[in-house]
C-alpha cells in the first residue's frame, strides 16, 4: 500500500492541559470517520508555548498526555503524529515528538535538537534553552506505508537534518512546528518548499492555530508539500483541518527523473551522522 491519507490538525492549545488532550480526542475521531490513515498534531499542542510552562507541563515519557494519545490511537486504529509536548527525564525537560502507529505502540520519538533562541530587531525574542535541554537523535521510523522522518519547528530550518533523514529512507518529513508572526510569513512556507525539493519527499507542518491572547502568537498555516516542491495544502491561521491522500510511489518517481540524490558527489563531500 503506498497511498496513505493525512489530516493534519491545527487546533488551539488551551491553558487547562486535558481540554487540550480532549479536543484531540473528538478531532481525530471526526478525521477517522473520513477514512484517515495518519493524523497529526502541532508543537506543544498540550502546553501554552512559553519558557516558563515547560517544567510546568512537563511530564515523563509513559505520562498522561503520552497514555492518551496512545489509547486515542489504539481506539480509532490510526497512526497519530502526537505534536510535541514537554517531557521531564531526569531533572531535564525536553521539547518531545511521538509517534503511535494503529495499536497504540509507540514507534518514534524525537526530542527538539536546535533549542529556538532568536532575538530578531523589531520582532520576535524567544529563548527555550532558558528551560529547555536539547535532543541528540535523529529520527525516522517505519510504517506499513513507507519510511517517515520526524523533526521539530526549529529542527527543519537545518538541510543536514532533513537529509539524513531523507538517506536514511524517509519519503515523508512530520514537523510539528509554531513559527511565530516574525518569521513566519518570511519563512515558512520556503522552508517547506525548500526541504521537500532538497529531499524530494513530502513535508507537512503541523502549527498550533493563532491566539492573539496568548503569549506566543503561532503564524499557523499549516502545509502539506509534494516531492516536487508543489503546495498541496495550506491554511490560514485560524483553528481548522486539511487532509490529502499522499502516495508515496510518486516520491520514487520524482528521484527517479530528478535523481539529485543519487548524483550527490560523495567523492568530494560527504554527510554522516555522529
Amino acid at each position: 500500500m503506498t497511498e496513505i491519507k493525512v489530516t493534519v490538525l491545527q487546533t488551539k492549545v488551551h491553558a487547562d492541559k486535558i481540554k487540550n488532550i480532549e479536543q484531540a480526542a473528538e478531532l481525530v475521531e471526526a478525521a477517522v470517520r473520513e477514512k484517515s490513515d495518519l493524523v497529526t498534531l502541532p508543537e506543544m499542542f498540550n502546553c501554552p508555548y512559553q519558557t516558563a510552562n515547560f517544567p510546568v507541563y512537563a511530564e515523563p515519557e509513559g505520562g498522561e498526555s503520552w497514555l492518551a494519545l496512545s489509547g486515542i490511537a489504539k481506539k480509532y486504529g490510526v497512526y497519530l503524529s502526537a505534536g510535541s509536548m514537554p517531557e521531564s527525564d531526569g531533572g531535564r525537560v525536553y521539547n518531545t515528538a511521538y509517534v503511535f502507529d494503529r495499536q497504540g505502540v509507540q514507534i518514534a520519538k524525537h526530542r527538539k535538537m536546535h533549542l529556538f533562541d532568536i532575538d530578531v530587531e523589531g520582532g520576535q525574542y524567544f529563548k527555550e534553552s532558558d528551560t529547555l535541554t536539547a535532543g541528540e537523535q535523529i529520527t525516522a521510523f517505519d510504517t506499513e506505508f513507507g519510511k517517515m522522518g520526524l523533526c521539530v519547528c526549529y529542527d527543519m530550518r537545518f538541510p543536514e537534518l532533513a537529509r539524513l533523514m531523507a538517506l536514511k529512507g524517509a519519503k515523508v518529513i512530520l514537523v510539528p512546528g509554531a513559527f511565530n508572526m516574525t518569521t513566519g510569513p518570511a519563512h515558512w512556507e520556503i522552508m517547506f518548499r525548500n526541504r521537500a525539493l532538497d529531499n524530494q519527499a513530502y513535508t507537512i507542518g503541523t502549527a498550533p492555530a493563532r491566539d492573539e491572547a496568548s503569549g506566543y502568537a503561532s503564524w499557523g498555516h499549516s502545509i502539506i508539500v509534494s516531492p516536487w516542491g508543489d503546495v498541496l495544502e495550506q491554511m490560514d491561521e485560524k483553528e481548522g483541518c486539511i487532509s490529502r491522500v499522499l502516495d508515496l510511489e510518486y516520491v520514487d518517481k520524482v528521484r527517479k527523473e530528478l535523481p539529485l540524490l543519487a548524483h550527490r558527489r560523495t567523492d568530494v563531500y560527504s554527510l554522516e551522522e555522529k
